[in-house]
């Protein structure tokens, strides 16, 4: 009895790059070529993509004769499949080549080696057949059941949630609950300086609110700036984030300048991943920020878990946008309330101008522009004694410079309040009801404009 060839889906393991797979082509003459190939990746139920990044004899072969055959390997039951394959085409654009480069270059990008893994292309191939090799192999693993159900679960917690805060808390304590996932931030996007920074996280050390990533740097920056899913599962050495312009900015700095050194925040992330997953928050169209998760695990993310990570960060995104969208009008103001005893000695509040830096006793805060919020609230609690605002006047505050189309504002105030929170537990935002706010002073200030 014969058995049936098995189909492209119930290979998809093989498809994560785990192992390099093994291409074979032959020129006119049928001379053969063997050689490495860094990517096979899963487009549909009949075709493969492969990564383009030479022109080698492969290559020169494929464009001669357009039949190959690669050997994968499935990591996980350690069985071969041969997959014979015919060249269509190849793509230099679309989601299918930007998701290969994006995987690329997040590698690249924490290995120095962005030339080398560039990829020129994306061959489209059609699977004319796939053959078992024959061989011992190990049992294969149970199919993970429930996923939809545990999607659910997720979309439901997120549903429920009123505020941004409570939306973000929310979807990171469902990864860890109900997907196993420990290590997980989401960052949202300043699109006025082209980066990324963190508003939330769990599972680390310390929270890394208010760290910073490029777009275009390392899985994080890359699935951003491309906007699409980015998943290495077999990463061997930690990511390393360079400081050098940080640290050559330090050194010419004028004298007069914010110093740079101590604004650097730590990024969060573990020091040695073996797996990671970054997706892309996206609504209407435009990019609000990333949800990443990590793993010191090697195929802790495999292609179900990415798909169940985009379907939650589509809701979140929404739901991020819905919230930031909500008209600015406040609830009543709250009953007033002795303001708290101010004692001890004073509080050094350094602000410089140049980049809305904030220093408090000449450790860094915060910058940009929850620094020119945190310093107007401080100013005018000086000036008139006041600890009550509002949302809607911040907006209209010309002095912030906030963006006319997606501010968010309200991930400004959340990242402030939590930078307050772990650096200066004398001064706190406190939410009073939608759309307001009060500023608490525990200490006499000093305020300093540089």
């Amino acid at each position: 009895m014969s058995t049936a060839a098995p189909s492209l889906h119930s290979i998809r393991p093989c498809l994560e790059g785990a192992i390099p797979a093994i291409m074979a082509t032959c020129d006119p003459d049928g001379t053969p070529n063997v050689a490495y190939i860094s990517q096979v990746v899963y487009v549909d139920a009949a075709h493969v993509a492969l990564s383009f990044q030479f022109f080698n004899k492969t290559r020169q072969n494929i464009l001669r004769n357009p039949r190959a055959s690669v050997l994968v390997l499935d990591p996980l039951t350690a069985h071969f499949y041969r997959l014979h394959l015919l060249y269509e085409r190849t793509e230099d654009s679309g989601p299918v080549f930007e998701s290969m480069r994006a995987q690329l270059a997040g590698i690249a990008s924490h290995s120095g080696m962005a030339e080398v893994f560039e990829l020129k292309g994306a061959d489209i191939y059609a699977v004319e057949h796939i053959e078992s090799v024959a061989g011992e192999g190990l049992p294969a693993p149970a199919p993970r059941a429930g996923l939809l159900h545990t999607l659910r679960l997720c979309s439901e917690s997120i549903a429920r949630c009123t505020g941004l805060d409570e939306l973000l808390q929310g979807a990171l304590q469902g990864l860890q609950h109900k997907l196993g996932i420990q290590h997980a931030m989401v960052l949202m996007l300043d699109a006025s300086a082209q980066q990324l920074y963190t508003v939330a996280s769990c599972g680390y050390a310390t929270s890394g609110v208010g760290s910073e990533i490029r777009l275009g740097q390392g899985v994080i920056g890359m699935a951003a700036r491309e906007r699409t899913p980015v998943r290495i599962s077999h990463m061997t050495h930690a990511a390393l984030y360079s400081h050098a312009i940080r640290e050559s900015m330090d050194a010419h700095a004028a004298p007069d300048a914010p110093p740079l050194r101590g604004m650097d925040i730590p990024y969060p992330g573990l020091p040695e991943p073996h797996s990671q997953v970054a997706v892309p928050l996206l609504s209407a169209g435009r990019l609000l920020g990333v949800l990443f998760a990590e793993s010191p695990e090697d195929m802790r993310f495999g292609f179900e878990d990415e798909d169940l990570l985009v379907a939650i960060a589509g809701q979140l995104a929404a739901a991020i946008d819905l919230l930031q969208a909500a008209p600015d009008a406040p609830e009543p103001l709250p009953t007033p309330t002795a303001a708290p005893p101010v004692s001890g000695s004073a509080l050094r509040v350094r602000h410089f101008a140049a980049n809305d830096s904030v220093f408090i006793n000449d450790d860094y805060l915060i910058k940009g522009v929850a620094g020119a919020i945190v310093w107007k609230l401080l100013r005018d609690h000086q000036h008139t004694g006041r600890v009550d605002f509002t949302n809607r006047e911040l907006r209209l505050d010309p002095a912030l410079r906030l963006p006319d189309v997606a501010d968010n504002l309200e991930a400004r105030l959340l990242l402030l309040q939590r930078r307050l929170q772990e650096n200066c537990p004398h001064i706190h935002i406190e939410k009073t009801g939608r759309g307001r706010f009060r500023l608490c002073v525990l200490r006499p200030v000093v305020l300093e404009d540089a």
